[in-house]
C-alpha cells in the first residue's frame, strides 16, 4: 500500500510502527460555531481511511480533538453573553449530530483540550527545560523557532522564507516574530488553569501536541488534517514535539485539499459560506459524501449547486443496481458465482491502496453496476445478488450504499402518502392490462406531478421521489 507523505512530499510504502496496529491522529474543529463544508471534507476522508484500513484487518486507535478553548470560543460566548463551556458543549453536540448525518463513525478518542492541561503543562516543562522556549516579559510562554534547526520542514521552506510569506502579528517581547505561543498568561474575566508560569490557559498549538503523544504515543504512524493546517499549526506542532522528545512526532503526514464554492475561497462577507447543515436542509447525506469522495482527497474540491446535483445520478446508479436483489448476510451464501466480481475488488482495492484513490475506487463499483444490470437482463440471480453483495461491502469502505434500494429512493424528510402512491400504481397496472394506454400515461403523469416517478422492472413497478 502506498501512501503520499506531506513531510517528504512522496508516495511510499505504508509500513506501521506496530505490525496490524495504526495510530492516526486527526485535528478537529475549533467548537465556536456550526461545522461547515470545509470540515466535512476531512471528516469524510479520514473515516472513509479508518474504515478500509479496518475493513483490511488493522487495529486503528482514531484521534480525532476537539479545541474546546480558543480566542475564537472566548469571544464568541461574550458576544453571546453565554458562558463559554455552554458555547462549546452546544457546538460539540451540533458537530456530533453532523457527524451522524453524514455516516462518520465516531473516532476511538476524541479528547478535549481542557482535559488535557496537566499534559500540556508537563510537556511545555520539557521543552524549555531543553532550552527550546522562554518566558517573555508579557508573561507568556513562547517557543524559540531558530533553537529547532529543522523548523520549517513539513512546508519545506526556511525561516527567512516564511517570514515574508505569512502575516504575523507583533509582540515586542518575543526574540523573533514566528516564535508562538504555547502558555499565555491569564486575562481579566478569561477561562484560565494554574501553571509555573502564573495563571493562564495553553496556546492552541501545544494543545494537540499534548493530546496526540498521550494517547499515542510518539512517533505514531499518521497526523492528519486540512491544508489549511500545514502551516503554522502542524509545523509548529513538529518542532514543540520534536523540541521536547528527541525523536520524530509522526511518520507520514496526510493533508486534505481545501473546498472552494463556485470557484472561490469560502467566506461569509462573500456570502458563499455553507454550514453542513444549511447543504443537508436541501440534499441528501450521502449525496454530499458522495461528492465528497468523486474528487482525490487532495485535490482542491469545488462546491457548486450544479456539481452536486450532476453527480446525483451516479448515486442513484448504485442504488438502482441494488433494487430486487435480496441481501445476503456473507459471501459464503452465494459463494459459487464470486468469479464474475473478483476483477472489480481488484480494481477496487488497487485503487484504495494507491494512496486512497477513490475515485478511481468509485469507477470500479460502476463497473460492476454495469454488470449487475446484464446480469439481471439475463435473469442470473444468483450471479447478480452475489454482486451485489460485493457492492455493498465495497461501497461500505466508503461509507456509502448502506441503505435499503427503496428506502433510498423513496426516503425524503417530507412524509409521502404510500398507500395512495400503491393504489395508483395498481390503477395504472390495470390500465395497462386492459391495454387503456392513454389511462396508463395518465396515471404515470399524476404520480410525476406528486414528484413520484415509477419505473418498471422484471420484478415489478417501483417508484422513486423525484430529486430537486
Amino acid at each position: 500500500m502506498k501512501i503520499y507523505n506531506s513531510l517528504t512530499r512522496k508516495k511510499t510504502e505504508f509500513k506501521p510502527i506496530r505490525p496490524f496496529q495504526i495510530g492516526l491522529y486527526v485535528c478537529g474543529i475549533t467548537v465556536y460555531d456550526y461545522s461547515h463544508i470545509g470540515h466535512a471534507r476531512p471528516m469524510i476522508f479520514f473515516d472513509i481511511m479508518v474504515r478500509y484500513f479496518r475493513s483490511q484487518g488493522y487495529q486503528v486507535n482514531y484521534v480525532r480533538n476537539i479545541t474546546d478553548i480558543d480566542d475564537k470560543i472566548i469571544n464568541r460566548a461574550r458576544e453571546n453573553n453565554e458562558d463559554w463551556r455552554t458555547l462549546a458543549d452546544r457546538f460539540i453536540a451540533a458537530m456530533h449530530e453532523d457527524d451522524r448525518a453524514l455516516g462518520i463513525m465516531p473516532p476511538d478518542h476524541e479528547p478535549r483540550a481542557t482535559e488535557f492541561i496537566p499534559q500540556i503543562i508537563t510537556l511545555i516543562e520539557k521543552i524549555m527545560k531543553k532550552g527550546y522556549a522562554y518566558q517573555a516579559e508579557n508573561g507568556d510562554v513562547y517557543f524559540d523557532v531558530r533553537r529547532f534547526e529543522s523548523y520549517g520542514k513539513l512546508s519545506q521552506r526556511n525561516i527567512d522564507q516564511l517570514k515574508s510569506g505569512v502575516r504575523i502579528k507583533i509582540v515586542k517581547s518575543k526574540h523573533d516574530s514566528l516564535d508562538f505561543v504555547l502558555w499565555k498568561k491569564s486575562k481579566p474575566a478569561e477561562p484560565s488553569w494554574e501553571s509555573p508560569w502564573g495563571v493562564g490557559r495553553p496556546g492552541w498549538h501545544i494543545e494537540c501536541s499534548a493530546m496526540a503523544s498521550s494517547l499515542l504515543g510518539q512517533p505514531f504512524d499518521f497526523h492528519g488534517g486540512g491544508m489549511d493546517l500545514k502551516f503554522p499549526h502542524h509545523e509548529n506542532e513538529i518542532a514543540q514535539s520534536e523540541a521536547a522528545c528527541g525523536c520524530d512526532f509522526a511518520k507520514t503526514w496526510l493533508h486534505v485539499g481545501l473546498v472552494t464554492v463556485n470557484g472561490e475561497k469560502m467566506s461569509k462577507s462573500l456570502g458563499n459560506f455553507f454550514t453542513i447543515r444549511d447543504v443537508l436542509a436541501k440534499h441528501d447525506a450521502e449525496l454530499l459524501r458522495y461528492f465528497m469522495i468523486s474528487s482525490h482527497y487532495r485535490s482542491p474540491l469545488n462546491y457548486s449547486e450544479e456539481n452536486l446535483s450532476q453527480l446525483r445520478s451516479g448515486l442513484e446508479r448504485l442504488y438502482s443496481a441494488l433494487r430486487g436483489l435480496p441481501l445476503v448476510e456473507s459471501k459464503e451464501e452465494v459463494e459459487d458465482y464470486r468469479s464474475s466480481a473478483k476483477s472489480v475488488e481488484l480494481q477496487f482495492h488497487q485503487a484504495m491502496k494507491d494512496d486512497f484513490n477513490t475515485p478511481v475506487a468509485l469507477s470500479a463499483l460502476f463497473d460492476l453496476v454495469h454488470s449487475i444490470q446484464r446480469l439481471k437482463e439475463q435473469k442470473a440471480w444468483g450471479e447478480a445478488v452475489y454482486c451485489g453483495k460485493v457492492l455493498r461491502d465495497l461501497g461500505g469502505c466508503l461509507g456509502i450504499l448502506g441503505r435499503n434500494p427503496e428506502e433510498y429512493f423513496q426516503g425524503g424528510e417530507e412524509a409521502v402518502d404510500t398507500d395512495t402512491i400503491r393504489f395508483f400504481i395498481e390503477q395504472r397496472e390495470q390500465a395497462r392490462l386492459q391495454k387503456k394506454w392513454e389511462e396508463a400515461d395518465r396515471v404515470r403523469s399524476k404520480l410525476f406531478n406528486m414528484g413520484i416517478l415509477i419505473e418498471d422492472t422484471p420484478s415489478g413497478t417501483v417508484w422513486r421521489r423525484l430529486k430537486s
